[in-house]
């Protein structure tokens, strides 16, 4: 992405009117991660235009799609064909990555084919490696945007997890890793409703995977058809909480479309590449500010955050950083989500932090962050009527007792 390019990207998240999503994907895969990230700030962007941008998370028909036989041909191992009963040539979807295919094993199993596209790795990287360079340009100007917005954190993240999704042996990976944690905390903390899709590494390397057909609904076609109910959103957070809060390692990607809920109700991971890990000073500081705040203990809440931080404030600072965390949070808890959206006030907090107490949020906290963020978009657009602080104290609770959180 070239700079009058990204300028003319920038215009289309920040116009008022919709954005031109076609033209989005057919600058590539850094404009569509972008995008997706955009897609979680309401707070710069407004409701209307985010949910546009979240269309970007699975609806993604106007790329084109790539020739299936060519690919196997030239990216697939040796005979890869040989082990099929049957292969549908029409993709079962084309995004900005890679484009699936359903087919059926000889033994019978239904599965997907997935491959990488033509938008490679090398590629990918010196768009990332020149948007760097715009961005250190930029932030020299605006020292003070590295601190609230930190961009240069942004295109880390979206560059280091998306170079993972290009190698697709990463989502076989990352689904064993959330796998051996799923078994490690059973005892104290199953998840029963939760699975991860079965792989065949012995036919997939790092441009073509096989994995079974899930066959069932994503939260995204959930959200379109408005069959999802709150107690599905509240188990979805009780397990995703407990990687987020309880382990520190997580599923980073975790949007809509990523998420398969199949036909016995269980909640599928799909495009597991994208494992975080959050250092435990990050996760544990963000579970006790949200469980302090569960609790309306503000004051505990407000210290709690600083705790992700190695830079304290002075007693001054401290002083004002108190005073607007208490303005921000004045109401917390007595709005609905459509009223008082969680990605918004924790946006102005973030603010707080910085400019008045000094703070300095590492790259580190991003995911997490982008990660709750996830989960408030998927509650402000199906039950913006709830309180999401109140749902959350019984889970927090729950966190804290089963998972080693005292």
């Amino acid at each position: 992405m070239r700079l009058f390019t990204f300028l003319r990207f920038m215009r289309q998240i920040t116009r008022k009117k919709p954005a031109d999503l076609d033209w989005i994907q057919n600058q590539g895969l850094i404009a569509v991660k972008l995008a997706q990230i955009f897609a979680l700030r309401p707070d710069l962007l407004g409701e209307e235009k985010c949910q546009q941008l979240q269309q970007l998370y699975q609806h993604a028909a106007s790329i084109p799609s790539e020739s299936l036989d060519e690919t196997l041909r030239s990216k697939a191992i040796e005979n890869f064909t040989d082990h099929f009963q049957s292969i549908e040539q029409e993709p079962l979807a084309a995004a900005s990555v890679g484009q699936v295919h359903r087919a059926k094993l000889k033994t019978g199993e239904e599965v997907i084919i997935k491959f990488v596209k033509q938008a490679n790795s090398k590629v990918f990287s010196k768009q990332v490696k020149r948007m760097r360079n715009w961005l250190k340009i930029i932030v020299l100007f605006s020292p003070r945007l590295r601190k609230v917005g930190n961009p240069i954190a942004l295109i880390n993240h979206v560059a280091d997890y998306t170079l993972r999704e290009l190698d697709l042996t990463n989502e076989i990976k990352g689904a064993g890793e959330l796998m051996k944690i799923q078994s490690e905390i059973s005892k104290n903390f199953p998840t029963p409703l939760l699975r991860f899709p079965k792989y065949y590494p012995e036919i997939s390397n790092e441009n073509v995977l096989v994995s079974e057909f899930i066959d069932g609904e994503s939260l995204e076609e959930g959200i379109d058809d408005k069959s999802l109910s709150w107690e599905t959103l509240l188990e979805l957070f009780r397990i995703h909480g407990a990687y987020l809060f309880g382990i520190g390692t997580f599923h980073g990607d975790l949007h809509p479309g990523n998420c398969i809920i199949d036909k016995e109700g269980k909640f599928v991971f799909i495009d597991n590449a994208a494992v975080c890990h959050a250092p435990k000073k990050v996760s544990k500081s963000l579970f006790v500010f949200f469980d302090n705040l569960s609790q309306q203990k503000l004051d505990e809440a407000f210290i709690a955050l600083l705790d992700m931080t190695d830079r304290h404030p002075s007693e001054k600072k401290m002083k004002k950083y108190m005073s607007k965390m208490h303005e921000i949070y004045a109401d917390f808890g007595k709005k609905s989500v459509g009223e008082q959206s969680l990605t918004k006030i924790m946006m102005q907090t973030v603010r707080a932090a910085v400019e008045l107490a000094g703070a300095e949020f590492g790259e580190e906290a991003f995911p997490i962050i982008r990660a709750l963020m996830y989960l408030d978009g998927l509650v402000l657009r199906t039950h913006p009527d709830v309180y999401l602080i109140e749902s959350m104290g019984p889970y927090l609770e729950e966190f804290r007792q089963k998972l080693g959180l005292e």
